[in-house]
């Protein structure tokens, strides 16, 4: 909520495009994360009559839910990006945008490495496409930054030009998490090496 709060300001001084699509993407991980957490705490309820088996696919449906979060800010972004290619406008106070991209990296790589943590002892799939989109946030991010650091040289175009490239890496991401999530709801078949693995310890 810091950092929606911190770019809104930021995007509302600068004007940048690749500032709007790191704010866009910050709003989308916030409702991702909500997502998530909710479907963690439902994951963890014991089986009953109706869920024999658990409720542990609810991290899946979450992370596919994530995925079409994704892929949603993805098209808002490039409308915006196009937009302004097609009616160009200068960007304003960019050491604020600048200042304010940094401050999102720093606590981006911080979150990171907790839910790594987290990753790690838990195995959780929901967590590990939230770790994977917070992951895009860091290029995202720095794809931002370089946008603003090229428009202060006299290059206003790299502005949009980036704000479409962030858009189609979120795009990818969405679609990474999306296979994911529908490989493991449709109970798809581990590797061979994995199932070896299985065997021998049995």
């Amino acid at each position: 909520c810091l950092l929606i709060l911190a770019k809104l300001v930021a995007w509302l001084l600068t004007g940048s495009v690749s500032v709007l699509a790191s704010l866009v993407d910050s709003t989308m991980d916030a409702g991702a994360s909500l997502i998530n957490l909710l479907a963690v705490r439902w994951s963890l309820q014991p089986p009953d009559e109706e869920h024999r088996f658990g409720h542990g696919k609810a991290e899946a449906l979450a992370a596919l839910g994530q995925a079409t979060f994704i892929a949603g800010s993805a098209g808002f972004l490039a409308l915006q990006a196009f937009d302004r290619l097609l009616h160009p406008r200068a960007v304003a106070e960019i050491g604020v945008g600048m200042g304010v991209i940094g401050f999102a990296i720093v606590l981006t790589l911080g979150l990171l490495a907790i839910q790594h943590y987290v990753i790690r002892r838990t195995g959780s799939q929901a967590i590990r496409a939230d770790a994977l989109h917070y992951a895009t946030d860091l290029a995202t991010n720095a794809a931002a930054l370089i946008a603003l650091v090229l428009t202060g040289f006299g290059w206003p175009g790299s502005d949009p030009l980036f704000g479409l490239a962030i858009g189609a890496f979120i795009l990818y991401s969405a679609a990474h998490i999306a296979r994911e999530a529908v490989q493991l709801l449709m109970d798809h078949e581990l590797p061979e090496d994995d199932r070896a693995r299985i065997i021998a310890l049995m």
